[in-house]
């Protein structure tokens, strides 16, 4: 049996020596025992193989970049069986290199386990460190102290990270499992454990008064906050003292922001309605008419959609336009302005027909939902989909709008208008760029809507995508050349 005794403070390049030597002398897994140092103070270390020079025609041993990505995170777990794990990994992927593709794997499984807490304690790190000015320091450039409690031995595998980003201060980050300092020119990584200092400075009331401000009771979740941040992290924050008494006043303060909301309307509300109080009243409107279908419109209450929209947001073009364009539901801009496809999704549209040259003011333009459905988040709206009970609710404003318009093509951009339109249950991406009759004898042609574009993340396949909805805008415009050719 041989028995290897090492630091055990992260560092990974200790570990691979041993490990290599024994590795390529041969001698398996269950006759190796691994130690830390402090948890075997009898032991001596003696080295039973030295690692061998690579021999003639001999190869030094390789391991995926996957491999060593895993030991390097899992090097530094608290976990003293780590270096058998490791070692074991190791022994088999000389006969099968694909061994950590083997999620099923225990060895496999507990490894990347390691490693995920690892991370999750790094980023901990970074995200709860603090530092805190040194009084009465002397020299050119100010000093720093910060406390930390890692669960496991990252000081060494974060503090570059802290080099790069405070440079131009010294500091010392003192935890129980080891140190780091920087004083401009080296970074300094020590093994002992240290002692929390006993220090504070003018910058722990900003910390305090900065927590309190952003508090949100509404979003209290006591036990998410104990999942992200344990105790142990909050113990050394400044602002710690606060949370008892912000949690023990959160109901109070949710139901007195419910009674202020209540009463006070959000600010493009009183906008609107400043505007309308002073509007000379207009003229009634003709019945029968698309101006008297708008003006009935705008006190839609057929489905709750209205109570937190802008206004109605309604179609907009001639009323003898030969193509209508059917969207799904107004966005933001457009709740605000009343006007349909004048955002980010209407700019797309609007570059795609004149591409086509096509003439926006030939076409009708109107949504399957005249009203915008959002989520609140903090200052923004949130698009929502709506759901199938309100794109029925509001079949009966695009209906009469089909009567009035008499389109020789209506135009579906998007899933929400062709549910709309259609009672057929087949996905849109299969009948995309055809074109189909409609039960009143009027054709329908079938497209993405713009919106979905904006979403796209692979700029490829954005690229991809554009090109197309770019070909079935074409698509239109060739129909509408028959209808003139047909008139």
């Amino acid at each position: 049996m041989h028995r290897v005794i090492l630091e055990g403070r992260g560092d990974f390049e200790e570990w691979r020596k041993a490990a290599r030597a024994f590795a390529m002398t041969g001698i398996p897994p269950e006759e190796l025992e691994w130690h830390e140092k402090s948890d075997a103070p009898g032991f001596a270390f003696q080295r039973d193989v030295s690692p061998p020079e690579p021999g003639a025609g001999q190869k030094m041993m390789t391991v995926t970049p996957a491999f060593m990505a895993l030991a390097e995170a899992v090097i530094c777990h608290s976990d003293p069986r780590r270096f058998s794990l490791l070692y074991s990994l190791l022994w088999r992927l000389r006969v099968d290199r694909h061994l950590l593709d083997l999620a099923s794997d225990e060895e496999v499984s507990r490894a990347k386990l390691m490693q995920k807490s690892v991370h999750r304690d790094a980023h901990k790190m970074t995200a709860f460190l603090r530092f805190k000015e040194v009084a009465g320091a002397t020299g050119k450039r100010r000093k720093f102290i910060a406390w930390f409690e890692p669960d496991h031995y990252i000081v060494a595998r974060k503090a570059p990270f802290f080099q790069r980003r405070f440079t131009d201060m010294d500091w010392l980050i003192a935890t129980p499992k080891g140190s780091a300092a920087w004083d401009g020119e080296r970074l300094t990584i020590g093994n002992a454990s240290c002692e929390k200092p006993d220090i504070s400075d003018v910058t722990d009331d900003l910390w305090r008064t900065y927590y309190a401000s952003i508090f949100n009771p509404a979003r209290l979740k006591i036990k998410a906050m104990q999942a992200e941040m344990p105790k142990k992290y909050w113990k050394n924050l400044p602002e710690a003292d606060l949370i008892p008494g912000l949690i023990a006043d959160a109901e109070r303060r949710v139901l007195a922001m419910a009674e202020r909301d209540a009463t006070s309307p959000l600010p493009f509300h009183d906008r609107l309605q400043r505007r309308a109080l002073d509007a000379q009243p207009a003229e009634s409107a003709i019945p029968g008419t698309l101006a008297a279908l708008r003006d009935e419109a705008a006190a839609c209450t057929r489905c709750p959609l209205y109570a937190k929209a802008t206004q109605t947001v309604f179609g907009e073009g001639p009323q003898d336009a030969q193509v209508m364009v059917v969207g799904e539901q107004p966005g933001d801009q457009e709740d605000l302005a009343g006007r349909p496809f004048v955002g980010p999704a209407g700019r797309v549209f609007d570059q795609a027909i004149e591409a086509a040259g096509i003439d926006r003011s030939a076409l009708y333009v109107t949504n399957a939902v005249k009203h915008f459905k959002y989520e609140p988040r903090g200052k923004r709206r949130i698009h929502q989909r709506p759901n199938m009970g309100e794109v029925r609710h509001c079949r009966w404003w695009l209906d009469l709008e089909i009567a009035l318009i008499k389109p020789k093509l209506v135009v579906a951009m998007g899933a929400t208008a062709l549910a709309s339109l259609m009672e057929s249950k087949e996905r849109l991406a299969d009948i995309r760029g055809r074109v189909m009759p409609l039960p009143d004898g009027r054709q329908i042609f079938v497209t993405i809507h713009p919106s979905y574009l904006l979403r796209l993340q692979d700029e490829r396949q954005k690229e991809e995508e554009l090109t197309r909805f770019h070909a079935d805008i074409a698509s239109v415009r060739s129909l509408m050349d028959g209808f003139a050719g047909s008139a």
